[in-house]
């Protein structure tokens, strides 16, 4: 149950299945991994992780995408569309601007359905299947209803998607619709809708595939794996900080798991695992005060809002496993405000890397933290960016240049453009 970075590799309990088995990370109450549907711990309802009694090395990795690393997955195969095997983009003005050694774009965006999520799904809607549900479902701020859509659709599953009415991008909701899924638009905000879903999977009625499912964060922890394996392979080493937006706080608790596991193997030593360092909207920021007060856990706000809609979330259900791995790793979180992010999308674009509000609020917070002196001008860096532009269209046209008016003949537009 140890969330230690160096905690040694485990022994298979009894309840494993072919030494894959599931642990509470509160209690350490182990239970066999698809004899039941369960997504927190049956005695003291805590949080579960997939553990493995054999972690890989980077040798034992082969193939593309995701299931390039079916080592560290519990099959060798999931529902796939296929995903992963992302962008590690070099952003040179970027990085002069910032002031860092060297500066990477992670850019998640470019999976199937435009986003990280499909790095979960293609695991977890695997798990369904095994399980043998019929039903799946989701809350979302977008991005997790057109992965789940997308991916309950490829196995011929029934979808049910809750969304805040009136909080979702077009974008998104179209992508849900078009593949299939019920949706449903609460009257409430995302975490009035996870705690319907919940209750909804705790009656049996669906099967949860929000980043509460721990079987979820496996397919996400594959985004570590290739930060790693891509910087290692350009740099001959791996980089100092990823800096990651942060709005369930899924992702820092997946890529802690991809490192812990490293670190088990011998593959990585301790020192050598990058700072994972969070970044929230200052309107939806409850992990970034639980850091900065040194706190165990994290105080839900029930009021968010942000224009960084994929992470307008105030009660973050990973940050038990979040939390220890900002600190194991040296890592810090903080908060910036919408302008900010609207700046740093506006940054990315011109590079030509284009991703939604909440993923440019990793650049914003590396801008921030550089700014503070916490992050210092030797660093390399990796910026995760989780979510295409046409993601969330409306921002994008609002962070982008006004079309210009010109009359319709090739001389007004010499004119209007200046040309000799």
């Amino acid at each position: 149950m140890s969330l230690s970075l160096d905690a040694p590799t485990q022994d298979a309990p009894s309840v494993a299945d072919d030494g894959v088995w599931l642990e509470c990370i509160a209690c350490g109450g182990q239970f066999a991994p698809f004899d039941d549907v369960r997504f927190t711990c049956d005695d003291c309802d805590g949080l579960l992780e997939v553990r493995y009694a054999d972690p890989p090395t980077f040798d034992d990795f082969a193939g593309e995408g995701v299931w390039r690393y079916a080592a560290a997955l519990p099959f060798e195969e999931g529902v796939s569309l296929p995903e992963g095997h992302t962008p590690l983009h070099e952003v040179p003005r970027l990085k002069e601007d910032v002031g860092v050694n060297r500066l990477r774009v992670k850019h998640e965006g470019m999976n199937p359905t435009g986003s990280f999520k499909d790095r979960g799904m293609t695991v977890g809607v695997r798990v369904a299947a095994e399980l043998g549900v019929d039903r799946l479902a989701c809350a979302s701020t977008g991005n997790t209803s057109a992965a789940l859509a997308a991916y309950g659709a490829r196995a011929g599953m029934e979808t049910l998607v809750l969304l805040p009415a009136g909080k979702v991008a077009a974008g998104k909701v179209a992508q849900a619709s078009l593949h299939d899924a019920r949706i449903l638009e609460v009257d409430g905000n995302f975490d009035t809708c996870l705690d319907i879903v919940q209750d909804l999977a705790n009656r049996g009625e669906v099967y949860l595939l929000n980043s509460l499912n721990p079987f979820r964060l496996e397919g996400q922890k594959t985004i570590g794996f290739e930060i790693l394996e891509e910087f290692r392979d350009d740099y001959g080493r791996f980089p100092d900080r990823i800096v990651l937006p942060v709005g369930n706080a899924g992702n820092t608790s997946a890529l802690f798991k991809a490192f812990r596991e490293l670190v088990a193997a011998g593959a990585m030593q301790p020192e050598e695992v990058p700072a994972l360092t969070g970044v929230q909207a200052a309107g939806a920021a409850p992990m970034v005060e639980a850091v900065e007060n040194g706190a165990d856990e994290v105080r839900r706000w029930e009021e968010v809002e942000t224009r960084a809609t994929a992470i307008r979330i105030g009660n973050p259900v990973n940050a038990p496993k979040a939390l220890p791995g900002i600190r194991e790793t040296g890592g810090t979180a903080v908060a910036v405000d919408d302008e900010a992010i609207t700046e740093a999308q506006r940054d990315l674009a011109r590079e030509g890397v284009g991703v939604e509000p909440a993923s440019a609020a990793s650049v914003a917070g590396l801008r921030k933290l550089r700014e503070q002196g916490v992050v210092d001008a030797d660093e390399d860096v990796v910026c995760l960016t989780t979510g295409h532009l046409l993601k969330d269209p409306d921002a994008a046209y609002e962070a982008g240049g006004d079309p210009e008016p010109v009359g319709g003949s090739t001389e007004a537009v010499r004119e209007h453009i200046g040309a000799e």
